[in-house]
């Protein structure tokens, strides 16, 4: 199943299910040491859950580029494909381009863009905008 995106009338395609997961999978075991939604709770606890509202919108950027900072400073080896089973890993093994240093471009959508831009930008046109961006699957 493929997940993107949605903010009105646009879905920005993200990739699968899985791989969606594995980017809060990997926030919250590397991020949180108190449990899921404990340090970023915009992101994990509204967004992640299914939609995001403008007035979160703003704490919501914070959040990313919190995170977006602080994966950059963690190797790829850091990533977590399954929270809950970390036995699991990426489809790919660790067969990665040389382009990924770290987990701050780890993550790349299934049309090729970073995943932390397409995010950002959604969330600055929620902000700006308005409305309620929703993850859909389909």
């Amino acid at each position: 199943m493929t997940v993107g995106l949605k903010l009105g009338s646009i879905t920005d395609e993200i990739g699968s299910d899985d791989f969606f997961h594995s980017f809060f999978s990997t926030i919250s075991g590397n991020l949180e040491s108190a449990g899921w939604g404990s340090r970023f709770p915009v992101l994990l606890n509204k967004l992640y859950q299914g939609e995001l509202s403008q007035e979160w919108a703003a704490d919501a950027l914070d959040e990313l580029e919190a995170i977006r900072k602080m994966f950059s400073e963690l190797p790829v080896t850091d990533v977590i494909w399954d929270l809950e089973d970390r036995k699991k890993t990426p489809p790919w093994g660790d067969v990665i381009s040389n382009d990924i240093t770290d987990l701050s471009n780890y993550f790349v959508t299934s049309t090729g863009r970073p995943l932390f831009s397409v995010i950002r930008e959604c969330l600055e046109e929620l902000r700006d905008s308005g409305g309620v961006l929703k993850v859909v699957a389909y």
